[in-house]
């Protein structure tokens, strides 16, 4: 006889759906922060750093939603929570490193940039892909599915600065792009940590 039936069988499947899903895109961002990190600083580039963090974000939040795929709807709220403090503390971390430029300017490379940008949207496009199916799931889903899509923002917002870079010759286009982005995870912040605590609110 079968284990499960009905609604139980369901859930399962859906769980391990989610699992296998969240447990190849958080090898992709851990492989990425790697390789993109390592490009920051190489070519001295305060938008491509703030795509480093952004992949070190996801693989630490990928990590905790395969925690929170079997449990209840409180502790998927705190887990998501718990992410929308991270994207918070990302763009605190970028906010620094722009601050940092502004007294200690340098025009960065913008070969590296536009190369490792382009390598990045590419590992990101496969996770979006990924998770497109289960953006709607649940709330811990969704902030996975929400961290995933300022992805492909900041990927292409690196790329634009690059040529910027190129053309103007200054490492101006660098900042404000990377400014930009700091704007994109305040707002996608606030918005999970807003949804978490409506969960929480309802759970409780």
């Amino acid at each position: 006889m079968s284990g499960c039936c009905g609604n139980d069988c369901s859930l399962d499947r859906l769980r391990d759906r989610q699992r296998g899903t969240l447990r190849a895109v958080l090898a992709i961002n851990a492989v990425m922060f790697v390789v993109i990190v390592a490009a920051a600083l190489h070519a001295r580039s305060s938008a491509l750093l703030s795509d480093s963090l952004d992949n070190l974000g996801d693989a630490l939040t990928y990590g905790l939603s395969l925690y929170a795929v079997s449990r209840g709807t409180a502790a998927k709220a705190k887990v998501a929570l718990f992410k929308g403090g991270l994207i918070l503390a990302a763009a605190l971390a970028v906010a620094a490193q722009i601050a940092y430029r502004l007294t200690s300017p340098v025009v960065p490379a913008f070969d590296e940039m536009g190369a490792f940008s382009l390598i990045g949207l590419a590992a990101n496009s496969a996770c979006l892909f990924l998770l497109w199916r289960h953006r709607h799931e649940d709330v811990n889903m969704s902030s996975v599915w929400e961290c995933s899509r300022n992805d492909i923002a900041s990927n292409l917002s690196v790329f634009v600065a690059a040529g910027a870079v190129w053309l103007t010759g200054s490492g101006w286009p660098d900042i404000l792009v990377a400014s930009g982005l700091v704007v994109l995870l305040l707002r996608s912040a606030v918005r999970v940590i807003s949804s978490a605590r409506a969960e929480l609110a309802t759970a409780s």
